[in-house]
C-alpha cells in the first residue's frame, strides 16, 4: 500500500476510462490498494454480476461516487443549470440513485459516498431552499444506514459552503476536497479554502489546475505539481488542520491519464515536509 505520510493513497476509479478489471490491473501495476469507486454502473446493473465483480478485488474503499446521468459539463453554466440536485425534472431519478448506490455503498462496507450536490446560489433564496431540502433528504438516506454524504467542492466559494454547512449542521453530510476544482471554478485560493472547510473535510481529491484568465470559463485541469494549487504547502496544510483520510488521485483530462496518475502517486510517496 503506497502512502503519503500516514495518508494512504488511492485513486478514483473514473479516471482511468476502464473497467474493472483494468482498474484493477492499473491499481496492481501502480501499487495501489484504496480506491474512489464509480458506483452507477453497479446501482444499474440488475443481474448484480458488477457488484460481485468489485466485490472479488481486494480493494479498500475510501468512499463511492455517484455520477448523475443529466450533468452536463461543457460549460460552467451548463453544470450550474444540470448539476446535482438542481434539477427539478431529474429530481425523482436522482433520488432513486443515490438509494441505489447507498445501498451497493453499504454492501461494499464503505462508509462515505459521494457527489456534486449542485451550485450553491445564495441570492436565489428559492433555488437555496430548495438545494438545501434536497440535500437534508439524500443525507437522511445515507444516514440511515451509518454513511456519510462526501459533498464536492469547487462550485461555490469555501465561504459559501462552510455557510450552507453550518445551516446544515446534519451529522451525515461531510465533504471532500478537491483542490484543482477552487482553481477551476475560479472560486478562490485552494491553501485558504480546506482551511476554512477544515471541520468537515474527510476525504482529499489529488488534482491540480491552471485558473483561466477569462472569467466565466474553465481553468484547465493539468497533472499534480503542475499547477496552482501549490501541491507541497497543500499537503504540510493537510497536516496542519489534522486530515486523516485518503489522498484520492483524480485525473480528468489529458492524453495519458495512466502515467499522469502513476506520477502523482510517486510524489505523493515521496513527498518529504
Amino acid at each position: 500500500m503506497l502512502k503519503c505520510g500516514d495518508w494512504p493513497i488511492g485513486i478514483c476509479s473514473w479516471s482511468l476510462q476502464k473497467d474493472i478489471t483494468g482498474v484493477a490491473e492499473a491499481m496492481k501495476e501502480i501499487g495501489l490498494s484504496h480506491v474512489n469507486l464509480a458506483v452507477r454502473s453497479a446501482v444499474e446493473d440488475t443481474t448484480g454480476r458488477c457488484l460481485e465483480e468489485i466485490k472479488a478485488q481486494n480493494w479498500t474503499i475510501s468512499s463511492t461516487m455517484l455520477n448523475l446521468p443529466q450533468e452536463d459539463y461543457s460549460t460552467l453554466e451548463t453544470i450550474k443549470a444540470t448539476g446535482g440536485v438542481v434539477p427539478d425534472d431529474c429530481w425523482q431519478r436522482t433520488r432513486e440513485l443515490f438509494s441505489g448506490a447507498v445501498d451497493v455503498t453499504a454492501e461494499l462496507g464503505a462508509k462515505y459516498i459521494l457527489m456534486h450536490m449542485g451550485f450553491i446560489d445564495e441570492s436565489d433564496r428559492s433555488g437555496f431552499n430548495k438545494l438545501y431540502e434536497r440535500v437534508r433528504h439524500l443525507a437522511d438516506v445515507a444516514g440511515e444506514k451509518g454513511l456519510k454524504l462526501l459533498v464536492e467542492t469547487g462550485q461555490e466559494t469555501a465561504e459559501e459552503l462552510r455557510r450552507f454547512l453550518e445551516k446544515m449542521n446534519h451529522p451525515a453530510v461531510v465533504v471532500n476536497f478537491d483542490p484543482a476544482n477552487i482553481i477551476l471554478y475560479d472560486k478562490g485560493d485552494p491553501i485558504e479554502s480546506v482551511k476554512t472547510l477544515a471541520p468537515w473535510v474527510r476525504h482529499i481529491h489529488i488534482k491540480d489546475a491552471i485558473r483561466t484568465d477569462k472569467p466565466g470559463k474553465w481553468g484547465t485541469e493539468v497533472p499534480w505539481g503542475q499547477g496552482q494549487v501549490g501541491a507541497g504547502e497543500f499537503l504540510k496544510t493537510l497536516k496542519k488542520i489534522g486530515f486523516e483520510g485518503v489522498l484520492a488521485i483524480e485525473r480528468e483530462a489529458g492524453d495519458d491519464r495512466f502515467d499522469d496518475i502513476k506520477m502523482a502517486a510517486e510524489m505523493l510517496s515521496n513527498f518529504k515536509e
